[in-house]
């Protein structure tokens, strides 16, 4: 897993970014145990194996 761009994230997951956004609001004390800002705009990798497995998010085979 690498990070990625929550934009990123949100065209894999067919939303727009404010769909997205307000999904990671719902999930922000997880999110700022593993030490993600609200305001960040990239993902670390371990957020985002969190955000792909909780939203079922199908990552293509290269950005895994």
């Amino acid at each position: 897993m690498k990070a990625m761009y929550k934009s990123e994230l949100a065209r894999l997951a067919g939303v727009s970014s404010n769909t997205f956004r307000r999904y990671l609001n719902t999930r922000r004390d997880v999110l700022t145990q593993m030490g993600v800002s609200p305001l960040a705009k990239m993902l670390p990798p371990r957020a985002v194996a969190y955000v792909v497995e909780d939203y079922c998010i199908d990552l293509p085979d290269e950005m895994q």
